[in-house]
């Protein structure tokens, strides 16, 4: 089977065609021919740091396809389906011909979006959602009133945050974006303020007038870390996804302040109870999407998956400059 991955930690010139074996079916795998997948930061940062064990990995976590197989127990899909999903960091992932996942993290492709740009979406989705009614403990329809600060409002989870703040809750939303471009997008996902992350992010805030009670910091929250802690309300709820080598939590005692780490791989790793609650999501976006209440947030197709392609998709995420998502056609 084809396949792209590495077998060494470092720069994007390590990614090579491999030719890797038929993935084998668990009882509740279905077999996918992928035909679109995104890059996202996750590929990026493992590429360069983690090194394989036992020959090449093969990376990607966003992928929409058809159903060509299914296990044994699977209950919820017939071959020939239409599918979209963000697979588990703990096996091989979608870069390749045909991939194997557990039928309970899949839900139904968008009928309006073709499988490349439907790729772009399950990741951040999840992710997003997961922040917004799990970390935050929000209910749809809830947050009238209450303002959320969407730290990296322009990058692929904070397209879609955006989106879901404001289609299923009455949050405020304030954005932040450094460059024009940015700043245009992120308005155009329906923020409804923006500032700039790169000036005094307290003081911007508070010149609008507002208090966030949520903040969703999605990129270098070491940085921001200071200005959270003061622009942020009493008892207000902060969730982050990056990495910060350290973070001193001390400050937000004063305020009692609730921190939340998202992870939105945490369900398959651990095989929990309610691994399922990530199909019902995908099946509600899916349905969001076709009805107009949400839209694609790719910005960039970068051309049928081949290594070159792969390689220039991964230098662009690592540029730091990539805007909603990066999307490839399969084979």
């Amino acid at each position: 089977m084809k396949a792209i991955g590495y077998r060494a930690a470092g720069a994007a010139d390590n990614l090579e065609i491999i030719e890797a074996d038929r993935p084998e079916l668990r009882p509740r795998d279905l077999l996918i021919e992928v035909r679109g997948v995104s890059v996202n930061p996750v590929d990026v940062k493992l590429r360069a740091a983690v090194q394989p064990e036992g020959g090449a990995r093969i990376l990607g976590f966003d992928a929409a396809g058809v159903v060509v197989e299914i296990g044994d127990e699977v209950t919820g899909y017939e071959v020939g389906d239409e599918v979209f999903y963000a697979g588990d960091v703990t096996r091989a992932g979608t870069n390749a011909a045909l991939h194997a996942v557990d039928e309970r993290i899949v839900g139904r492709k968008p009928a309006s979006l073709d499988f490349a740009e439907a790729s772009g979406l399950p990741l951040t989705t999840i992710t997003a959602w997961e922040m917004l009614f799990e970390s935050f403990r929000l209910t749809e329809g809830g947050g009238t009133g209450q303002t959320l600060l969407v730290i990296g409002g322009a990058g692929g989870v904070g397209s879609i945050l955006i989106q879901l703040a404001k289609a299923l809750t009455g949050l405020t939303v304030i954005a932040t974006a450094s460059r024009p471009e940015t700043q245009d997008w992120v308005r155009k996902m329906g923020a409804d303020h923006v500032v700039d992350h790169r000036g005094d992010l307290a003081a911007q805030v508070a010149e609008l007038g507002l208090t966030p009670g949520y903040v969703a910091a999605l990129t270098a929250t070491d940085q921001h870390w200071p200005a959270i802690i003061d622009l942020i309300a009493p008892r207000g709820q902060i969730a982050l996804i990056d990495d910060p080598e350290t973070l001193d939590i001390k400050p937000a005692k004063p305020k009692a302040l609730s921190i939340h780490w998202e992870f939105m791989f945490t369900r398959s790793m651990f095989g929990t109870e309610d691994i399922g609650a990530q199909r019902e999501l995908l099946n509600r976006v899916s349905e969001m999407i076709d009805a107009g209440k949400l839209r694609s947030t790719v910005t960039e197709r970068v051309g049928r998956l081949s290594v070159e392609a792969l390689r220039a998709a991964h230098l662009r995420q690592e540029s730091g400059r990539v805007i909603g998502k990066q999307v490839l056609d399969g084979f």
